[in-house]
Formats: C-alpha cells, structure tokens, sequence
C-alpha cells in the first residue's frame, strides 16, 4: 500500500518540473519516490512502521517481526516455533502433497508439546486466573513462575495437586515482594484448604531456601480502610500507632491484619468515625475476638 507523507529520508528529485510534486513513500516495497516522473529516490530503506500486536503467541510470531517478549509464564519462555502457514519462502504456494505433509507435521508439533509440558501449562493457565482474580502484577506473577519452575526441576510437584503448589508460589512471591494478599486470600480464590495451602508453602521455603521477608503490617492499613471508607487522617493515625507497636516489639508473632485492623480501630475511635469492632473485622477477614485481645495490648501501649 502507498502512503503519501513525509519522508525520514532528507531527499528530493533535481528535475524542475518535479519540485511541484509530493515525495511518495512505499512502506510494502521499502522505496521513496518522486510523485512527478516516478524515479526512485531511496529503495532498501529501515520499515519504520509500527509493531502489529496480538493477543495469542500464534499472532505475535505471524504478525510482528519480532514476537513477544520472552516469559516465564509461558510454558516455553515464548521461545517456541510454529509452522507457518502454506507457502515457501518466496511466498508462493505449496502442492497439495507438501501442503497435506505440512499440516501432518503442525499436528504432531502441537501434540508433542502439550505432552512435555503438559504440568507447567497448566499451572500457569491457573497463574493468570489468579492473577485476574487478585489483581497481582505482573511481576509477582512472573517472580511466582520462577519459584514453581524451581519446584519443578527439584521434583516436589511429584504426587502434590497443581493448583496447591501453584498457589503456593504465588503466595510465597507476593511474601517476598511484600504484596498485601493473605493465605486466606488465594485459599478462597482457588477454592483449596488453608492448611494444605500452608503445608506447601512451608514445604517451597524449606526445600528452596527461599528467604521471606517479615510481613509488614502497615501496608494492609490502606487495603482494609479502602474498604470501608476511613479517612486519611485516620489512616495516618493507624500508621503511627503500627510503628510505635513495632518500636516497642509488642507487634512480634502476631497477625498483621489483626494489627492493622486494631489500630484502625483506635484511630477511628480518636478521630470521631463511627465504626465499630466488627465493621473492621469484617473488612480484615478477622474475628471480633482477635481485634479485642490485640485492643488490648496497643491500648496499654498509648497509655504509656
């Protein structure tokens, strides 16, 4: 297809009848000409088209000259090859014996795959659900396919369920990334015991060494006031009563969300908002109970 616009290429025709006349672009054919005689200004010059984009890794690698960007999450790193389609490499057709022996050999390469990665292919087709679900960036998710793959290469995906040990990744990313979302979280997302979500969590820290930073609990302060609709002073508030908890190691071995949600409780109680006890539990998926017991403890803190 011919575009008329103007050109990267500093040129022009010398003939004086022709300086009337609009310098053509061919982006198909790669050559500039002049609009009046047709003589060829520039040919072989750089495409400085735009990448044409898809949403499946058969549209990048058929569509785009590069393809997509390589990741983990791709049960071959995005670095597969597909038989394209019916022509040689000069563009023309093939017979119908090489086309029939083609379309044999695209079968098999397909089958072939989905049989040696079968497992990966399905734990990161339950990956990008959860990630959908929970709102996971794309990080997380990336740094939770390197910790499955991990996993795998040291056979402890052997006799365990892909879902639980998927899910067990995840968490454990979003633990060393310090992504607010609890074990209860992803147990309800992908409809799996909390316990036996927790046994592989610690099987994946103990086997691969991973190292799992300590859970901070200022940062489900903005998540469970978000929820209800608290105030930024109320939230500012909270924040010091969590800092002066940890200065003071009275947040040592207990549950951040519980903390959070307590001390939002004070701070709502100091500012005037009318919530109760069982407005923040709710929001922290946490019992009344809890938030009194931590009540408590943060009380005789402030006093001091």
């Amino acid at each position: 297809m011919v575009q008329n616009y103007s050109s990267k290429y500093d040129v022009k025709c010398q003939l004086d009848a022709c300086k009337t006349y609009p310098i053509i672009t061919d982006s198909v054919r790669g050559e500039i000409l002049c609009g009046g005689c047709g003589l060829v200004l520039v040919q072989n010059m750089a495409d400085f088209s735009h990448e044409s984009h898809g949403y499946t890794q058969e549209e990048f690698l058929t569509q785009s000259r590069t393809g997509p960007a390589t990741s983990l999450t791709m049960y071959d790193k995005g670095l597969s090859t597909i038989i394209g389609n019916n022509v040689d490499s000069s563009g023309h057709k093939l017979s119908s014996r090489t086309k029939f022996d083609f379309f044999r050999l695209r079968v098999w390469d397909k089958r072939s795959k989905s049989r040696s990665a079968s497992t990966l292919s399905k734990a990161f087709t339950l990956l990008n659900g959860m990630k959908t679900k929970l709102a996971i960036p794309d990080n997380v998710v990336e740094n939770a396919a390197y910790i499955y793959r991990k996993a795998l290469n040291k056979k402890l995906v052997r006799g365990r369920s892909t879902s639980v040990m998927i899910s067990s990744a995840l968490y454990a990313a979003c633990r060393e990334t310090n992504t607010p979302r609890t074990l209860k979280d992803i147990a309800e997302t992908m409809n799996i015991k909390k316990g036996t979500l927790a046994a592989c969590y610690r099987l994946l820290i103990k086997e691969l060494d991973l190292k799992i930073p300590v859970v901070d609990s200022v940062q489900n302060v903005a998540r469970i006031a978000s929820k209800i609709g608290l105030s930024e002073k109320t939230k500012r508030l909270a924040i010091e009563i969590l800092r002066e908890a940890e200065e003071n190691n009275i947040s040592a071995g207990k549950n951040p969300m519980s903390l959070a949600a307590t001390a939002l409780y004070i701070s709502c109680v100091k500012m005037g908002e009318n919530y109760s006890q069982r407005d923040l539990a709710e929001a922290a998926n946490v019992t009344g109970v809890t938030i009194r017991n931590r009540y408590k403890g943060l009380l005789e803190l402030l006093k001091n």
